[in-house]
């Protein structure tokens, strides 16, 4: 029989493989120091620590009937690691020699699914999907996304059609919404459809709403969005435009009461909105919604000694050509009290998956990533952020579901939501002098743009390139932004 050969494996793509099965209790109990991967893909392992007793065990993962990975074997504890790892690799490598049949749990219900084949007309399919499936560019996102959604149960139950065709953009934001919780610790149940995530974790229950900002439609045919080619038309964009694209989807998200359900009753529900109005639109929009949410806007200046001066201005409405204005502040509308948070990235899209897909090892290895974008500046007068280009192949590059997350606490919350129940996200809180208070990490993208090259010499690329795999600028007011080739401040 040929020896089964081990590997170690990132986090990254041990969770994206397994760890949706975690149960969030279990890291009261054990430390997971170390994930494993046999040979084939069909087994991994994970070397642990007792937290309270402080020796040391393994747990052994195999697919079941639907190509999810279970638990399968748990080895004895031992004094040391070594002794440990040892019990684990000889669990992996008997699971990885067994029948596949072996491995069934007997609970899993219906087939398996391919999620990537074409079950529908080329004219109907999404261009993001076709891209998906057929380049080789976003074979790292398909590889990670394909585990992940062996995981994801169709509650709506119309999940494949929606993801190859008309609903793309919102059933990627609710893959990474998924994949989000999993990483801070949640397990999700689906005996309710409604909200979107009913999650339980350490910190207790939370339940999220998927919101999506969708172009505008006539007669069945998107309106493009209006010009942003000046600054005047780019302010009137971002003050009056995108504020009343966000209100309209949250506020139709509102009038559903989903707070009124049994089990959501007295726990935070938070809405998590992104903004898919438009081709990149993302990467402008975060601060039309922060200025519909809070109602004011912030207009910034310096004293005679340099140090920043905020004074917030009140927005009353937003107004966009003869529609009726809309009321700015989406906190201080009647029954936004049951909204404990409203929750935004960016980065909600695919190409975070390319990325996370790249650094679990996903689909081809000539797959290079170049990472470019604004992040937050720490320093307590800067006005502007700070501009970033990383390699995502390098070593030392790291990302998680949740950087890039925002948290919009409401000031006026029946059932506050705690900070630590979405960790490594930053948080804001609305104060009554209308300023508002961020607890922000040290890595935060503000948004960014990845670009993928492929078939490429990736070690080839990492080589010529030396120590500019990951560089950050600081930039001043009117300074262009840099070349590639410059070095940061």
């Amino acid at each position: 029989m040929v020896e089964v050969q081990i590997k170690p494996i990132s986090i990254t793509r041990f969770n994206a493989l397994g760890g949706y099965a975690r149960h969030p209790g279990t890291l009261l109990m054990l430390n997971e120091l170390e994930y494993f991967e046999a040979d084939g893909g069909d087994v991994i392992g994970i070397a642990t620590q007792d937290i309270e007793d402080q020796d040391f065990g393994g747990i052994v993962m195999a697919r079941d009937r639907k190509r999810c990975f279970r638990g399968v074997h748990v080895t004895d504890f031992f004094a040391t690691p070594e002794m440990a790892q040892e019990a684990l690799f000889a669990g992996m490598r008997k699971a990885a020699q067994g029948l596949a049949e072996d491995h069934y749990q007997g609970d899993e219900e219906g087939q398996p699914v391919d999620f990537f084949t074409h079950l529908h007309d080329e004219q109907r399919l999404h261009p993001s999907f076709v891209q998906l499936t057929t380049s080789e560019g976003y074979s790292p996102a398909r590889g990670i996304i394909e585990p992940m959604m062996r995981w994801y149960e169709d509650a709506d139950g119309n999940f494949i059609e929606q993801f190859q065709t008309t609903g793309f953009d919102q059933r990627i934001w609710e893959l990474y919404l998924y994949a989000m919780l999993i990483e801070a610790g949640y397990i999700l149940s689906r005996e309710h459809n409604v909200p979107d995530f009913c999650s339980a974790g350490l910190f207790g229950e939370l339940h999220i709403e998927a919101v999506t900002v969708g172009p505008t439609m006539k007669n069945g045919q998107i309106i493009p969005p209006p010009p942003m080619d000046t600054l005047e038309a780019k302010d009137r964009f971002l003050k009056e435009y995108m504020p009343i694209k966000f209100g309209s989807a949250l506020f139709s998200k509102l009038k559903k009461k989903y707070w009124e359900n049994s089990h959501v009753r007295g726990k935070p529900f938070v809405l998590a909105i992104a903004d898919f109005s438009s081709p990149m639109s993302m990467i402008h929009s975060q601060s039309a919604l922060e200025r519909y949410l809070w109602g004011h806007e912030y207009p910034v200046a310096h004293d005679s000694e340099g140090k920043l001066i905020i004074s917030p201005v009140r927005i009353e409405t937003h107004q966009w050509g003869d529609k009726p204005p809309i009321t700015s502040g989406f906190f201080q509308l009647p029954g936004s009290e049951h909204v404990s948070a409203v929750l935004s990235t960016n980065a909600g899209t695919i190409a975070k998956f390319n990325r996370l897909g790249i650094l679990g090892k996903f689909g081809s290895k000539q797959v290079l990533g170049i990472r470019e974008g604004r992040m937050v500046d720490h320093n307590p007068n800067a006005t502007l952020p700070k501009i970033f280009r990383v390699i995502v192949n390098a070593a030392g590059y790291e990302e998680t579901w949740i950087e890039g997350l925002n948290v919009y606490h409401n000031p006026n919350a029946a059932i506050p939501m705690a900070m630590e129940m979405l960790p490594g996200a930053a948080h804001h809180f609305f104060e009554k002098s209308g300023h508002v208070r961020s607890f922000t990490p040290e890595f935060h993208p503000m948004s960014s743009v990845t670009q993928h090259f492929a078939p490429v010499d990736v070690e080839e690329v990492l080589a010529e390139i030396g120590d500019k795999t990951h560089m950050v600028w600081t930039l001043k007011p009117g300074e262009p932004l840099p070349d590639a080739k410059d070095d940061p401040a």
